[in-house]
C-alpha cells in the first residue's frame, strides 16, 4: 500500500481485534523518529522465525520487558503497591506447569467419563501410559494428557506399596462438575500474558469437538463464548493475553477468523477521577448514579487489589441487582462522549471496571492460575489492611490470600488448581486456613 508497515500493522490490529487494540488508542498513534524505526526494524529482522511461532514467546517477551523494573524495585526495598506489583509478582509459567494442572483437572474429569463408559478398562489396563492413551483426544491432530496421573486402589492381600485394584485418576474425577464440557467455566484470575487461557483453549476445542461433534471453527467460537475467562491486574498484560488467545485461535483454525468477544478484562483499573466526576457519567438517572458511586468505591484500590476484589460483597445493593442495566448505560455513555478525550477515557475505564466486576461476581467450575507471591512484610498498607479485613486467616502472604479468594469464585463442586507455595499446609499461622477446607494436593 506504500505506507509505513508499522502503521499498517496497527490499522489491521484495530480492525481485526477492536476489543484488544482500541481504535484511537494513543499508543498506536505515536510516530517514531526515522532512526528509531530503522533500529527497531533491524532488531526485528535479526530475530529468528521461531520467536514468532513459539507458543510461549509473548510471555517471555513481557517478562524480559519487566526485568529492569523488577530489579530496580527489589533493590530499592520499597513496600510493594500499585506501581510495583506487576513487575514484582508476574512470573512466566512454564508450559509443563500449565499442562500438569489442566491434565489433572480437565483431563482427570475426562478420564472419569471414559472409565465410566468403559468400566473394564480400570481393571485391565497395565500401566498409566495405557490409560493416558485410552483417554487421548483424537480431534484436530490430537491432544495427549502427558502429565495425567493415575493410581490403583489397594486390595486386602496387596503387598505394601504395590496396590493391584482398579485404576483411577490420582486427582479424582471431579464428580461435582457439570456432565458436559460445554458447561465448564474456567477462570484464570491472574492470567498474565494468557498461558493458562491458551492451553485451555487448545484442550477444550478438541474436547468439545470430541463430545459434540462440532466443526473446528464452531468449537473455537463456542469455547471462547462458553468456557474461558481471564482477569489481570496489569492493563497492558491483559491486552497481551487477549491477543495471545486470539492468535492461538487463529493458529488452530489455520487462518484469521472472526472471533466472539473475549471474556478477558483488567481487574486493576481504578477511577482516575473523584466520585463526583465519576458519577457524572450517569447523567440524571438516580439508580445509575448510585451504582456508579458503589462501583467507584469498590474499585478505589483496584490497582493494588485486582482480582481480590469481591463485588458480591455488595449483595443486596442496587448495584448488584441492576448490574446489567449499569453495563448497558455505560456503553451508551461511551458512545455519547466519544468526542471528549478525557470523558472517553473515563467511560472506557468504567466499561473495563464493569466487565471485571461481572467476571468477579460469577461462579466457576475451575479456577486455575499461578498466584502472585509476596510476603506481608513487603506489602504496602492497602494490601495489608485489605487482607486484615477480608482474609485474616490467609493474610501472611499474597499467595495464600489468593488461595482463599479463589474458593469464593467457585460454584458448587468446583476446583482450584494453582502453582503456589506449600508452606501454608504446614505452618501454624495458617492452621485455620488449612483445616477450614479440604484440599487434596497432587504434586509431581
Amino acid at each position: 500500500r506504500g505506507v509505513d508497515p508499522h502503521a499498517l500493522a496497527a490499522q489491521f490490529a484495530q480492525e481485526i481485534l477492536p476489543g484488544v487494540f482500541r481504535v484511537g488508542d494513543p499508543v498506536l498513534d505515536v510516530v517514531l523518529a526515522p532512526e528509531t524505526r530503522q533500529a527497531l526494524q533491524r532488531l526485528l529482522d535479526e530475530l529468528p522465525s521461531v520467536v514468532f511461532t513459539a507458543d510461549d514467546s509473548l510471555g517471555w517477551t513481557y517478562q524480559f520487558w519487566q526485568t529492569k523494573s523488577k530489579d530496580e524495585i527489589n533493590a530499592s526495598e520499597v513496600k510493594i503497591g500499585a506501581d510495583e506489583l506487576p513487575a514484582v509478582t508476574q512470573l512466566f509459567t512454564e508450559p509443563y506447569m500449565v499442562q500438569f494442572l489442566f491434565h489433572n483437572t480437565i483431563g482427570a474429569w475426562h478420564a472419569g467419563n471414559v472409565l465410566r463408559d468403559r468400566p473394564g478398562l480400570a481393571d485391565t489396563a497395565r500401566s498409566e501410559d495405557e490409560l493416558r492413551q485410552a483417554v487421548r483426544l483424537d480431534a484436530q491432530d490430537g491432544y495427549d494428557f502427558e502429565f495425567l496421573r493415575f493410581v490403583r486402589d489397594p486390595q486386602d492381600d496387596d503387598e505394601e506399596g504395590s496396590p493391584t485394584g482398579k485404576w483411577r485418576p490420582a486427582a479424582g474425577t471431579h464428580d461435582g462438575w457439570p456432565k458436559s464440557a460445554r458447561e465448564i467455566k474456567i477462570l484464570d484470575p491472574c492470567c498474565g500474558s494468557g498461558h493458562f487461557l491458551t492451553e485451555g483453549l487448545q484442550l477444550l476445542v478438541r474436547l468439545r469437538m470430541h463430545e459434540e461433534r462440532l466443526a473446528l471453527d464452531e468449537s473455537i467460537s463456542s469455547v471462547l463464548t462458553d468456557n474461558l475467562y481471564g482477569l489481570e491486574l496489569d492493563p497492558r498484560c491483559a491486552q497481551i493475553a487477549a491477543f495471545n488467545v486470539a492468535l492461538t485461535a487463529w493458529k488452530l483454525a489455520g487462518r484469521p477468523m472472526d472471533l466472539p468477544a473475549l471474556h478477558i478484562a483488567c481487574s486493576g483499573i481504578s477511577p482516575a477521577s473523584d466520585e463526583e466526576e465519576w458519577t457524572a457519567i450517569a447523567g440524571d438517572q438516580p439508580d445509575l448514579i448510585g451504582g456508579m458511586r458503589r462501583l467507584h468505591g469498590l474499585f478505589g484500590n483496584a490497582a493494588e487489589l485486582g482480582s481480590l476484589i469481591d463485588p458480591r460483597s455488595l449483595a443486596g445493593h442496587l448495584f448488584a441487582a441492576d448490574f446489567s442495566k449499569i453495563s448497558d448505560l455505560l456503553t451508551q455513555a461511551l458512545d455519547r462522549e466519544r468526542l471528549d478525550d478525557e470523558r472517553t477515557e473515563r467511560a472506557v475505564a468504567a466499561q473495563g471496571m464493569t466487565r471485571a466486576a461481572e467476571l468477579l461476581m460469577d461462579s466457576y467450575t475451575l479456577a486455575i492460575t499461578n498466584v502472585p507471591y509476596l510476603g506481608r512484610s513487603m506489602q504496602a498498607a492497602a494490601l495489608t489492611d485489605f487482607a486484615d479485613d477480608q482474609y485474616p486467616d490467609a493474610k501472611h502472604d499474597l499467595a495464600t490470600v489468593f488461595i482463599e479468594r479463589l474458593l469464593r469464585c467457585l460454584g458448587e463442586g468446583g476446583t482450584q488448581a494453582v502453582v503456589a507455595p506449600q508452606n501454608w499446609l504446614f505452618l501454624k499461622r495458617y492452621r485455620k486456613l488449612a483445616f477450614g477446607f479440604y484440599y487434596p494436593v497432587i504434586s509431581g
